[in-house]
């Protein structure tokens, strides 16, 4: 697997490319994502549950 030094070298090439103002935006904009991914698959297994029929 990876090692520390791995993980400092990944980081600091991030920053170089990125910019280090832009990776806090790109984390919530990752997190907001994940959130809204969650709640739309809540929403959609709520939808789907089997309506007892009343014949």
């Amino acid at each position: 697997m990876f090692g520390i030094t791995e993980w400092v070298l990944v980081a600091l090439v991030l920053v170089l490319i990125l910019g280090a103002s832009r990776i806090p935006a790109i984390g919530t904009g990752v997190g907001k994502a994940i959130r809204n991914l969650i709640d739309g698959l809540k929403d959609e297994s709520k939808q789907e549950k089997p309506k007892k029929d009343s014949k």
